[in-house]
């Protein structure tokens, strides 16, 4: 198990660099903008960029580094001619910048100059602040309706949780957030249309988390219910469960002592795996409701072409998924002892 553990550790961190490797190239692709502006104000921006390591600056005009980007004649009369560094080049300066001062670039445009996992880890509380409520109400929520229908297979009750179930699970979570503002907040006018200020009360803080906790944990609770139902239905039809039966056990006796306990395996993990999860926020949700949280700024950065900020948020998420991953596959061994990957024989 312990060999195991290495090897899905080390082959997450070699798939997260080979994924960020091929992002940072591909986003060298696109086009470089320059910052508006002064003459003063642009020379400054470039400057910083020649510092950073994406920019060089040359006395005299080169044609060996593609297009001019910009030429500046300063008050003493100097020329400034500068071009793209190029990509492989710039992809030396950022790993080196990584492993020897953790520093993933600076932003360009969102707040210039300010490390770029600085602007990550201020935005992180509030994605977790969001996504933790969600998660605790979603996942007892899931579980409990799972269980309810499995217990009333194919009656009334099975059917009418069963098809609650999978209209919200086909609605598009943006349709859903967006009725969620239209009811609440624009036709009824009970909750905030947007996220509350730190200036503002109390009262309208705790509101604020309504919308978006409610938007959340549908999606999260459809999923824990349709996995539940159909893990517990299997077991309770399983042949053990059957023994127990005979042995005197009552219908409940055997539901709790077996089948919740065996059902349980493969939905603990995924659970440990969605708190994990918490921290890559929702996108779609922090947008709509303005949330000030990693998601928004991941958007952000997308909209404004602040590729340093986007790159250090994408590997946010791709560390995110795959340790979560790794987590996953770890937890049925500790769940279950009879679980252990390369255990002898």
């Amino acid at each position: 198990m312990v060999k195991y553990t290495i090897e899905r550790i080390l082959l997450a961190f070699v798939t997260a660099f080979i994924i960020l490797t091929l992002t940072f190239f591909l986003m060298k692709q696109l086009p470089f903008y320059p910052a508006a502006g002064t003459n003063e104000a642009k020379f400054a921006f470039f400057t910083d960029q020649v510092n950073i390591g994406n920019v060089l600056e040359f006395n005299l005009a080169q044609t060996k580094y593609g297009d001019l980007l910009w030429h500046f004649v300063d008050d003493k009369g100097g020329n400034h001619y500068f071009y793209l560094r190029p990509a492989h080049e710039q992809y030396v300066i950022w790993l080196k910048g990584i492993f020897t001062e953790f520093n993933w670039g600076k932003s360009l445009y969102i707040k210039p100059n300010v490390d770029s996992m600085t602007l990550i880890a201020r935005r992180l509380p509030t994605t977790i602040k969001i996504n933790l409520p969600a998660a605790i109400i979603s996942v007892p929520a899931g579980i409990g309706l799972g269980v309810w229908a499995a217990l009333k297979k194919n009656k009334m009750t099975d059917h009418i949780i069963s098809t609650v179930i999978m209209i919200f699970i086909s609605v598009p979570s943006f349709i859903m957030i967006t009725l969620l503002l239209y009811l609440f907040a624009f036709e009824w006018g009970v909750l905030p249309s947007t996220w509350p200020l730190e200036t503002q009360p109390l009262p309208m803080k705790i509101k604020g988390y309504i919308i978006p906790t409610m938007a959340l944990s549908f999606g999260s609770i459809c999923g824990y219910c349709r996995f539940t139902r159909a893990e517990l239905t299997e077991v309770m039809s399983s042949d053990f469960l059957l023994l127990a039966r005979t042995k005197g056990l009552t219908r409940s006796q055997s539901i709790v002592r077996h089948a919740m306990k065996n059902a349980m395996v493969p939905i603990l993990p995924s659970i440990l795996a969605e708190i994990i999860g918490l921290l890559g926020g929702s996108m779609i949700l922090e947008q709509l409701y303005g949330i000030p949280g990693v998601g928004t700024l991941y958007v952000t950065a997308l909209n404004r072409q602040d590729y340093n900020v986007l790159l250090a948020d994408m590997s946010l998420y791709t560390m995110i998924g795959l340790l979560s991953g790794v987590f996953l596959d770890l937890s049925y061994g500790f769940i279950d002892p009879r679980i252990r990957m390369g255990a002898r024989k």
